[in-house]
C-alpha cells in the first residue's frame, strides 16, 4: 500500500510539472498545495460567502473593505499563500470583484 502511495505522489508531481500554470493557477496551487477536496470545497465557500458579503457592503455604501480581506486572510487554508491565492483566482476568473478589490487593498497596504 505504501508503494502504491509513493506512486501515486510521484505521478502528481509529475503531473503538476506538466499543468500550465496560466491557464488554471488556483487548481494548480491547490494541487502543490496538496489540499484535499473538503478543504478546496472550504475555500470556495468562504469565497462565496465573502462575495455576497462584500456586494451587500457595496449597495449599503461601505467604501472600506479591510474587514473582508482580513476575514479572508484569517479564514484562507494556511498551505495557500494569500497573495498568491487572490491572484490565481483572478487569473482564473473566479470571484472577481472580490478579488480585484483584495487586490487593490493589498496594493494599498503594501504602499
Amino acid at each position: 500500500m505504501e508503494d502504491l502511495i509513493a506512486k501515486l505522489n510521484f505521478h502528481c508531481s509529475l503531473l503538476l510539472e506538466m499543468v500550465d500554470e496560466t491557464k488554471k493557477p488556483f487548481y494548480h496551487l491547490v494541487v502543490a498545495a496538496n489540499l484535499s477536496k473538503e478543504e478546496v470545497e472550504e475555500t470556495i465557500v468562504l469565497c462565496e460567502h465573502l462575495s455576497k458579503e462584500y456586494e451587500k457592503q457595496k449597495a449599503e455604501g461601505f467604501t472600506v473593505f479591510i474587514p473582508l480581506l482580513i476575514h479572508f486572510a484569517g479564514m484562507l487554508h494556511p498551505d495557500l499563500p494569500l497573495e498568491k491565492t487572490v491572484d490565481a483566482l483572478l487569473s482564473q476568473q473566479m470571484f472577481v470583484p472580490l478579488m480585484k478589490e483584495f487586490k487593490k487593498l493589498m496594493a494599498t497596504i503594501h504602499s
